[in-house]
């Protein structure tokens, strides 16, 4: 299978890893390296770890470029970006404590770019 086609392929997770660890995925979109310390063997957690760090590397580059582009950084892409994480890391938390895994849209499909 080539590696495009796995970044959208939903990975599958055994049904204990799920409950045994959700509470600790979520916090993953908190503190994107929690799961990694706590939940080392759970393939579910170091997804849900994936993605924070994905949404953590978004985050800094809005940071970044609403802080350099002068007036649409600073009134549009900084503050609608800002919303926009916090959105996502909302929907993420949640979807995560309900048992589900959901492929942030855009750039959730990166995750796969991390070993670990």
């Amino acid at each position: 299978m080539s590696e495009e086609l796995k970044a959208t392929v939903k990975p599958s997770f055994d049904k204990k890893d799920i409950e045994d660890n959700k509470l600790v995925a979520a916090l993953a979109y908190i503190v994107f390296f929690i799961p990694l310390l706590a939940a080392k063997d759970s393939k579910f957690a170091k997804e849900h770890a994936k993605q924070g760090l994905v949404l953590l590397i978004a985050s800094v580059i809005i940071w970044i470029a609403g802080m350099v582009i002068p007036v649409i950084g600073w009134f549009i892409i900084g503050p609608l970006g800002s919303i926009a994480v916090l959105v996502i890391a909302l929907i993420a938390i949640i979807k995560t404590l309900q048992g589900e895994f959901w492929e942030i849209p855009v750039i959730g499909q990166y995750r796969s770019n991390f070993k670990f």
